[in-house]
């Protein structure tokens, strides 16, 4: 322990002089990539919200959407939605922020390679009508556009064609652009240094064009797969925040008076997909056919995962069993929706029985090592419930970094994967996880290649359909017919506690950033 700890201050830079105000952090993995149109992933949304910013952006407090590079918007007719944009704005190269590089931008998004395109789900196309002002014409009307604008961020269309990152980093492949390791945003703080799963540095950026409210110059993340290690730093004095501490720790850290914990439900749901496409699945017993396209055979190992002593033993209740594939706080969410198929070990037996496998079956389970509570954890405790059912689930795990690429190019029989909404509205999670998989957005992280024309036709019309009730409605229909198909197998929202030093104020956010905008170090 003491020599990881040892590592772990090494990897930290040395303190900066006495008035400087630097913020040192850590989790388990690492960001995929500095490209912001790349890899559609959470930590590194919240990182990348340091350095490059978008039109809106919700506000920490009232969760609401707030302008930022976009002052002002107005609809010109129900397709088209007209953005002022902040003048003064300069990039961290110290040119200016325009009308050109919004539309760029939001074009880059649109790219074929991009991972946003659920962000720009809807969007026709974007036009400069003047040097601050551009045009967003979307397909239909689309309610819930503004709430797609706070992911996607501003890029400078001179810096990134001058380096040759005009199109986003294609993440399935291994080719890197410029973009990848090199930033040039508008945002309050600037990369200065980073050595992938090893240290990054962000410093202040000077030229900010906002009020500063933040006093931290600079930010040294560090990340640290072993929740031991990560702790002990923070026990220790070496960093000031632990973005996922180790729920067994949290009692001690709350009875430390120098340390504090900070509870919040984030809205995020972890889950289990399958493999519904292939005819027979790689490395299983079975040939010829393919188990996991049966929907008795999905409810099986639904019916036979324990969640509530995963819940109570695994996550420590960090976490809350649901039968729902999204959060309570995410519209289209109902009491209904939530409720679980019931835990039942001769249930899944019969079932697999009926569907001609009561001898179980062989199959592929990957799950990641360093993303969410517990996760590899959790995955080795449903491997032995699957067991008692004659399942026999050959667990695998990865680091984020090579994990999500994997599962995108449809290499697991069945996976694990959470499943945020910074849209705080169903359809983004429905459009990208059980639509059938196509362009725009649709089924981009669909890796089980689920297809039902019912479900698709229901996203189609929440897509378009403006009246609030209505599009609701349609949004628990899909949720519910999520759930009779058992698309997918949901697990448990999660329960996200921080674990910080006294000293550092910030606000405790449902989708498990820190806005660098407010952080402050006492």
């Amino acid at each position: 322990m003491k020599i990881r700890i040892a590592l772990l201050c090494a990897a930290l830079l040395a303190a900066p002089p006495a008035f400087a105000k630097p913020f040192k952090w850590s989790s388990a993995s690492d960001i995929p990539t500095w490209d912001i149109h790349s890899q559609n992933n959470a930590l590194g949304n919240g990182v990348h919200a340091a350095v490059y910013e978008s039109l809106v952006y919700y506000n920490s407090n009232s969760f609401k959407i707030e302008a930022v590079l976009a002052t002002a918007w107005k609809p010109i007719s129900p397709t088209q939605m007209r953005f002022s944009l902040r003048t003064g704005v300069k990039f961290h190269d110290g040119s200016p922020f325009t009308a050109d590089d919004a539309v760029f931008s939001l074009q880059r998004a649109m790219h074929k390679n991009s991972n946003y395109a659920v962000y720009t789900q809807g969007i026709d196309r974007v036009v400069k009508v003047d040097a601050n002002t551009i045009d967003v014409f979307t397909k239909d009307p689309n309610p819930v556009l503004l709430n797609q604008l706070t992911e996607l961020r501003m890029m400078s269309k001179a810096w990134s064609e001058k380096n040759n990152s005009a199109a986003p980093m294609d993440i399935k492949t291994k080719e890197e652009n410029f973009a990848h390791r090199n930033t040039n945003g508008t945002g309050p703080f600037m990369l200065k240094e980073w050595q992938p799963d090893q240290k990054m540095v962000l410093a202040a950026n000077p030229n900010w064009w906002a009020k500063k409210d933040a006093n931290v110059t600079e930010i040294i993340y560090t990340p640290v797969k072993s929740a031991a290690t990560r702790m002990a730093a923070l026990l220790s004095g070496e960093i000031d925040f632990v973005l996922d501490p180790s729920p067994q720790d949290l009692d001690r850290i709350r009875a430390n008076r120098d340390l504090k914990v900070l509870d919040g439900v984030e809205n995020r749901t972890i889950f289990f997909g399958m493999d519904q496409f292939r005819d027979e699945l790689p490395g299983s017993n079975i040939k010829g056919k393919n188990p996991l396209k049966d929907q008795r055979v999905r409810k099986a190992l639904y019916q036979a995962i324990d969640i509530n002593t995963i819940a109570r033993v695994t996550l420590r209740g960090l976490g809350q069993p649901t039968g729902a594939l999204v959060a309570p706080q995410v519209t289209g969410w109902t009491e209904a929706i939530h409720k679980r198929h019931p835990y039942d070990v001769a249930a899944a037996q019969k079932l697999l029985a009926e569907a001609g496998y009561k001898d179980g079956f062989e199959v592929d389970f990957a799950c990641p090592n360093n993303r969410y509570i517990n996760d590899e954890q959790i995955c080795q405790a449903v491997t032995a419930m699957w067991a008692k059912i004659g399942v026999k689930a050959k667990l695998r795990t990865q680091p984020l970094a090579t994990y999500f690429p994997m599962i995108q190019r449809y290499e697991a029989s069945i996976y694990m994967l959470g499943w945020g909404v910074p849209t705080f509205d169903a359809l983004y999670s429905l459009q990208s996880l059980v639509r059938s998989v196509g362009v725009g957005g649709d089924g981009n992280y669909n890796v089980g290649r689920y297809s039902n024309p019912q479900m698709d036709a229901l996203v189609e019309r929440t897509k378009k359909e403006t009246d609030l009730k209505l599009r609701t409605d349609l949004l628990t229909k899909a949720l519910a017919l999520q759930n009779e198909d058992i698309a997918h197998i949901p697990l448990h929202n999660q329960v996200i506690p921080w674990a910080m030093k006294k000293k550092v104020d910030l606000v405790h956010r449902a989708d498990n950033r820190i806005d660098w905008r407010l952080l402050k170090v006492q």
